[in-house]
């Protein structure tokens, strides 16, 4: 799979755990003939120790951040854009290109310093991030688990990205659930998020790490992987409870109708930006949501992007309970905590009986939505949502 920053094979290369990314070229090619020749500058120290720096991070920084330094660095070494702007087929060209010109007539100093404090920055979240990981003996990347007194937390772990959802994370989280699943300590399960979000979704550089030619065989990668996470929920036996302690957006909204209770702050809010995606629904929400909300209600939410408040998320039906922000925590724990004492067998058998009769329903509403999501996901209403969404972040 092509990282979005792919250039030349004399750009340095930059390990992102297990796979490798291309991101700056070390060396500015000179113009063909008939081109204007760009301005070189002298690199300063503080310049080359970002180049070094850079190197050092574990984790992809995220598409949005790689355009930005890809952009700083050509605006840095080799002055404003010249060269005319690719293909609409180029996708990863015209997304290069379109955040190189940007930024305008900004001056190689200037993109030199943006380009050192942005390095930077990425190194120190990095960093931080790395101190709230899991303690030893945690199997997971993208989330930290802890199980005490029957109560079992899934905390979704990268909040320097709002917690925004990669394959690697989609699994581990189908996998945390087949453990809770299994283990016979584990009475409640609670999802809730680190940092200020809870979910944003789908981390749309999934979209975007891609070659044309492989568009097809990717939409029907994740159409699998998205019906097998859905899955994980539609058949998950024991009590499971959100704790949306921030915004939660797109798949972390539509797999709420499969949770026996959502607590939620007063600061969370709820979009579901199918349309604007040039997507569809997924998470069963094209048959819960309006069971429980209605049609139309259900349709400003699912077909017209419509954002909601914690307050009118909880008048919807799709949230349980609303907590003060500065409360969530003090509040929200205790009550799981006395859950979790109580009977398994009774909260299953219990469980079982209000939801069995949707489970085969459930299956094939799942696998009907991720049908049409491959047929999206491909389309041209799909690639210039996307286009257009990270032209608009820059």
């Amino acid at each position: 799979m092509m990282n979005l920053l792919s250039l030349s094979s004399k750009a340095p290369l930059i390990r992102y755990g297990r796979t490798l990314g291309v991101l700056v070229p070390h060396v500015c090619k000179m113009p063909a003939a008939g081109m204007v020749a760009v301005r070189h500058m002298s690199l300063s120290p503080e310049f080359e120790n970002a180049k070094t720096r850079l190197g050092t991070l574990k984790e992809d920084p995220g598409n949005e951040a790689k355009l930005k330094i890809y952009a700083l660095f050509k605006q840095a070494t080799s002055g404003v854009v010249t060269t005319k702007r690719p293909g609409m087929m180029d996708f990863v060209g015209r997304a290069k290109w379109d955040a190189w010109n940007s930024l305008g007539n900004m001056s190689q100093e200037e993109a030199q310093n943006s380009y050192i404090e942005l390095v930077n920055s990425l190194v120190k979240a990095e960093e931080a991030e790395a101190t709230t990981h899991a303690e030893p003996g945690q199997k997971y990347n993208t989330l930290l688990v802890t199980c005490e007194d029957g109560l079992r937390v899934i905390t979704l772990n990268r909040p320097s990205k709002k917690n925004a959802i990669t394959k690697e994370m989609y699994n581990e989280w189908a996998a945390a659930l087949e453990e809770a699943t299994a283990d016979p300590k584990t009475v409640v399960t609670a999802i809730t998020g680190a940092g200020d979000y809870y979910c944003s979704g789908n981390d749309l550089s999934n979209f975007m790490n891609i070659k044309p030619e492989d568009m097809q065989q990717m939409a029907l990668d994740a159409r699998d992987l998205l019906k097998n996470f859905v899955a994980s929920f539609i058949d998950f036996p024991k009590p499971l409870v959100a704790v949306v302690n921030g915004p939660a957006v797109g798949v972390s909204v539509t797999i709420l109708g499969m949770f026996d209770a959502v607590y939620a702050s007063d600061k969370a809010t709820f979009n579901t930006p199918f349309s604007a995606l040039g997507q569809s629904p997924e998470g069963c929400s094209s048959y819960i949501f309006p069971k429980i909300m209605g049609y139309t209600r259900a349709s400003e939410l699912l077909l017209f992007n419509k954002k909601v408040t914690a307050h009118q998320a909880k008048e919807l039906g799709l949230v349980t309970e609303v907590f003060p922000n500065d409360a969530l925590q003090s509040e929200v724990w205790p009550k799981l905590q006395a859950y979790a004492k109580l009977p398994v067998k009774s909260l299953v058998y219990s469980k079982a009986l209000t939801r069995q009769t949707e489970l085969e329903t459930l299956h094939k509403i799942n696998a009907a939505e991720c049908e049409r999501l491959a047929e999206r996901w491909v389309s041209d209403d799909c690639v210039n949502a996307i286009m257009n969404f990270f032209n608009r972040k820059k």
